[in-house]
Order: C-alpha cells, then structure tokens, then sequence
C-alpha cells in the first residue's frame, strides 16, 4: 500500500481548502496569466527590426529590450516567496498582473531606448511574481490527489507561449504595428484580474514574515545577471574582456551568496532545501534538461528558416507541433505516473524526451511535412510529462512552512535555466560555425549543436537513477511491486 500521510503533510494549508472539483478551475486560471507572461518574453523577438527603425538604432542594440525583461525576472523572482507570505499571495498574483499590464502599456508608448528598457523593466517586476506565486496558489489550494493533474494543467502555458511568441509577433508586425504585441497582454490581464480575485480562494493568508534578507538579495541579483549576460555575450563574435569578467563576478558572487546562506537564520535562497532529496534531484536533473527545452525554441526556427529556406509561416506551423504534443500529455501525465511511478518515469522517459531533439539533428529540408510534425509532436510530449512530472515530486517532503521558500528557489532556477538554454544554444551554434568556416548557418551547424545540446540533457539520467523507488508515491498512487 502507499505510505500514510505524515501528520504535517506539506500539502496542508492553515486555512479551509479549495473544494475538491475546483483544482482545474484553480490551475487554469492561474494558467492564464502564466501564460500572458510567457507568450511576453518571446513575442517580441521578431519585432525588433521594425521597433529600431523607429528608435533610429541598429537592430542589434534592441537585445537590451530582452535581456532587460529576463534581468528583471533573475533578479526579482527568489523575492516572490516572502512578498507572498508578507502580502497573501493572492493580492501579490493581482498586483503582479497590474504590473504588467501597467508595463505593457508603457511599452507600446515609449519612443527611445532608454523608454523601452525602463518600460520592459517594469514589466519583469510583474512577470517575475506571476509564476512563482502562482504555483504556490496551487500548491496551497489543491488536494494532494489531486496535485499531478492540476500542475499538467498549469505546465502548457510554459510550452505554448515560447512557442507561440514568434509566429504571433511576426504576424502582428507584419499587418498592423509592432506596438499591438504589447496590447495584445491587456485583455488577457483584464480577464486574469477578474478570475483570480473571484475565483481563487485567499488560502495562503499574510502570516508574520521573517526580515527581508536584502544582503542574499544583492547577491543573488548580481550572480545572476552577470553570469547570464556573460553566457549571453560569450563566443567569437563578443569580447572577452567583457564576458570573462562577468563570468567570473557571476561565479564569485554566488560562492559569497553561499556563504551568506549558511549563516544567516532565513535566507533569500534556503540552502537547506538541497538537503531533501526529492527537490534536491528535481533541482538538478531538470536544470539540465531545461537547457535542452529553452535552446529548442530559438534553434528550431532558425533551422526551419535559414538552414532549410522555409518561409516563416511554414516553420511556425512546424514548431506548433511540439505545443500540441504538451497539450495532449497534460490529460494522461497523472495515469501514465500511476502505471510507472515518479523514478521509472524520469528515466524512461526523460531518455525519450532527450534523444527527440537528437532527431532534429537528422532533419532534411526533403522530408514530408508530416513527418517533422509528428517527431516534433512526440519531442513535446516527452518534454511535457517530464516537466510535470518534475514540478509535482520536487515539493513532496517539503514542509508547508517551507513551501513558499522552495517554490521561489525552484522557479527562480526554472526560469534562469531556460534563459541559460538559448544563450548554450546560440553560442554552441556560434562556435560550430567559426570551427566550420561558416559565415552562414548551415544545416549541418545545427546538426552538431542538437547532438550536443542532446548530450547535456542525457547526463540528467545519472540523477534520475537517484531517486528512491519509493519517491512520490503517495502522490502518483504507483503501487511498488514487493
């Protein structure tokens, strides 16, 4: 039989729970605005051509309009937990959705550099809390039985906004103005406001929080941010001088924030949590596996676009296959972990999940439509049970009073992984290319950057090996075989 509950069930909550029909109502709507903030942080890829020629800038000084959103999210997302459990983390989900909104709409009137920066900066301080506060709301609402099915729920908008995000901006630049990119988030926020504040039940009351660690905060931030610019700006294209110094600030400042931790009685980041093995190798295992799931949505269409000369609406509707393929897991994640459990899941699956985007690497611009459509449906099905598979059994022995600690230390590391896949992913491109003699990505650039990107996420089998047979089983009702 699975193992009893244990008396302080870090699923409980201090307040009445949500009645149990409502767990998909709950993820969905919180799901809505994770997906506003998603959908966000890609769309405007492709409207930065068309936004410097309004700037009077060259195209490639509008990456600041990106790097400055994901810096906001870096830096702001370990405060998500404390500001929840300071404020109530439903009033913080409503705030958050405000601000971005209130950032959006600064973005579609800014007309300098420095607007859009300021602009998309305040839009990060939203997006920062939406996800992070967001899984706290179902972690403190739902039932524990309930608990795989609803975080599949609340996990597509994770795959279908990166995805969707290109093929949209480009539509809207194309047809109407790059501004509209940024209106399209206030319906979406409107309707987000109204759901979580009707809708959601105030269970994660404001509880006496302990003092602001703002010293782990300086340190995280700086960490973070130059160790991603640093990725971001190394290779032969970028100045050393400049992204070795970052590099090594990234990695001085985090070995300080270590040292911080360990000292102080409630740190930004606890520490401590590594010491749970089930978040411990959820942590690291789905790091590495995130690399391979962020490289993905910047890879694939260049391949589709400049390594096969497919026209950009042929390679949107390609890359769509992998968000069905997240779609149609979501319903049958909870059955397929009941049959296999938490341990035989991760390996089997997260092995499929890798060698999907190996595949990719054997793409030919020659190859019937359908069949890149299914291998790419299939790449989104694996990368789908794996995630929530992941999200579920990383907070199974965490304890309540822990929870909104773990939830801002997981999301944080969810999202800077993400972000680290498609730096890893355009600088293994970048090198390919210079070992090549390529001026141009050629297609068998990207075959070689797959096959390594492919490698990364492999080596995420050593640590699903480590978990117990036994993880998770309260939570997948997997019944083990004595």
């Amino acid at each position: 039989m699975p193992p009893s509950a244990p008396a302080s069930s870090p699923f409980d909550t201090h307040a009445a729970p949500a009645p149990p029909r409502s767990y998909r109502t709950i993820a969905l709507i919180v799901a809505c605005a994770i997906f506003m903030e998603q959908l966000d942080a890609t769309v405007l890829a492709t409207a930065l051509p068309a936004m410097a020629r309004d700037f009077h800038v060259a195209a490639p000084a509008m990456s600041v309009a990106l790097t400055s959103y994901l810096l906001a999210l870096a830096v702001l997302i370990p405060t998500s937990g404390v500001i929840a459990d300071r404020f109530g983390s439903r009033r913080v989900m409503c705030a958050s959705i405000a601000v971005f909104m209130f950032g959006s709409i600064a973005c579609s009137l800014v007309h300098s550099m420095p607007g859009i920066v300021a602009a998309r900066l305040l839009q990060g301080m939203g997006g920062a809390m939406m996800t992070p506060v967001g899984r706290l709301i179902i972690l403190s609402t739902v039932d524990r039985k309930d608990l795989v099915s609803a975080m599949s729920w609340a996990l597509v908008p994770a795959f279908l906004g990166p995805i969707l995000g290109p093929p949209l901006g480009g539509l809207i630049v194309t047809h109407l103005d790059w501004r509209w990119i940024f209106y399209i988030n206030l319906p979406i926020g409107l309707l987000g406001l109204y759901l979580v504040w009707k809708f959601i039940p105030d269970v994660c009351r404001p509880r006496g929080a302990h003092p602001f660690d703002l010293s782990g905060f300086i340190l995280c931030g700086v960490s973070s941010s130059a160790l991603l610019f640093g990725l971001e700006w190394s290779g032969p294209d970028h100045p050393g001088q400049l992204s070795m110094p970052l590099l090594a600030c990234g990695v001085i400042t985090a070995g300080l924030y270590v040292r911080h931790a360990r000292r102080r009685p409630h740190p930004l980041l606890d520490l401590d949590l590594l010491k749970i093995d089930s978040f411990r190798l959820s942590v690291i295992s789905g790091s590495l596996m995130r690399i391979t799931q962020g490289a993905q949505p910047f890879l694939l269409p260049l391949l589709f676009q400049v390594g096969f000369g497919y026209s950009a609406v042929r390679s949107g509707e390609l890359v769509l296959a992998t968000a069905f393929g997240a779609v149609v897991t979501r319903s049958v994640t909870p059955r397929l972990l009941r049959l296999t459990g938490f341990r035989n899941g991760l390996i089997g699956n997260g092995v499929l999940a890798s060698l999907g985007y190996a595949v990719c690497a054997v793409f030919q611009p020659d190859w019937p439509m359908w069949l890149i459509f299914g291998c790419l449906f299939c790449c989104g099905a694996f990368m789908s049970f794996q995630f929530g598979a992941y999200n579920t059994v990383a907070y199974e022995a965490v304890p309540m009073e822990q929870m909104s600690a773990a939830n801002s230390f997981y999301t944080m590391l969810q999202q800077l992984m993400l972000s680290v896949g498609v730096c890893i992913g355009a600088l293994l491109l970048r090198l390919t290319m210079t070992a090549r003699g390529h001026v141009q990505p050629q297609h068998s650039d990207f075959s070689i950057t797959f096959v390594a990107i492919t490698l990364i996420s492999l080596s995420s089998t050593w640590w699903h090996r480590a978990f117990a047979a036994e993880a998770g089983a309260e939570l997948s009702g997997h019944r083990l075989r004595r």
